[in-house]
């Protein structure tokens, strides 16, 4: 049902296209449509001139930091998580693409211990939502390097006027910029792992998802080609219910015993869980 899914050229399509959708690049000047109003499912800046989008964490700050819930934000992501898991970082999310390009350059890659990527839940617990709360600002995305990315540098390319106004914040969101696209050179998809709100907002979502990576153990040799060529660096064959699992598929097509597979229904035996 999902083989179609498993070909890189497909998803590759996909992310540009959604690039584009989520950009207006015919459009001179803040683009300020209706489509404003919507949730982007990824990281895409509201505030960059081409967005045509909000950002779903932009939005979900706004109503903490106002002392109120964020229902849509929450309702919008909670119908896509249980559907689909943590599907939009490997599918949409144009930031995450851009950090899987970066690593495809040749050199010598570090890995991380798994164990540190929980430090994107103080990102979402405590900046995106504890520090906003308590001081009204929306401080994941003063120190998100999407937006700086996305929104600063384009703003500043189209806004002369406003470069002088970049204070000393600036800088320290621009150095932080400058790490991840660094980092992303030599670490699989740092920012994602480490650092996202956001994903960290899907990944939740991964335990009881509808959409699941299957995991035949009779087949399975525990040789390690689907964490190699992970982008998230995940023991898929171990743990398919991780919460970093981006469900790109490319672990399904490396697999050499064809033991991975997409599934989509309620989990069953034959899903392995994680402990």
């Amino acid at each position: 049902m999902f083989r179609w899914l498993y070909n890189r050229y497909v998803r590759f399509s996909i992310l540009v296209g959604a690039f584009f959708a989520g950009n207006n690049y015919f459009h001179k000047g803040l683009y300020q449509g209706n489509l404003k109003n919507l949730c982007f499912p990824g990281l895409n800046c509201y505030s960059c001139p081409l967005a045509r989008f909000s950002c779903p964490m932009g939005i979900y700050q706004h109503f903490i930091g106002a002392k109120t819930i964020p229902y849509y934000v929450l309702g919008f992501i909670g119908i896509i998580g249980v559907s689909f898991g943590r599907i939009i970082c490997g599918w949409v999310c144009p930031f995450g693409f851009f950090q899987e390009l970066l690593n495809k350059i040749k050199t010598y890659k570090f890995r991380v211990s798994p164990r540190h990527t929980y430090s994107k839940y103080i990102m979402l617990f405590g900046v995106a939502t504890i520090i906003t709360f308590i001081t009204g600002d929306p401080w994941f995305c003063r120190l998100c390097p999407a937006g700086g990315l996305e929104a600063g540098i384009p703003q500043l390319a189209l806004e002369p006027a406003l470069r002088a106004f970049a204070g000393g914040f600036f800088y320290i969101k621009y150095s932080i910029v400058i790490f991840v696209v660094t980092a992303s050179v030599f670490i699989k998809r740092p920012f994602c792992r480490f650092g996202c709100a956001l994903g960290a907002l899907f990944g939740l979502f991964n335990k009881f998802t509808f959409f699941q990576i299957k995991v035949d153990k009779n087949k399975c040799t525990d040789c390690y080609i689907c964490q190699n060529v992970c982008p998230m660096d995940v023991e898929i064959f171990r743990h398919p219910d991780s919460l970093d699992c981006i469900r790109c598929g490319r672990c399904i097509k490396a697999c050499p015993q064809d033991a991975l597979s997409y599934y989509y229904g309620p989990k069953t035996e034959t899903v392995t869980s994680s402990q």
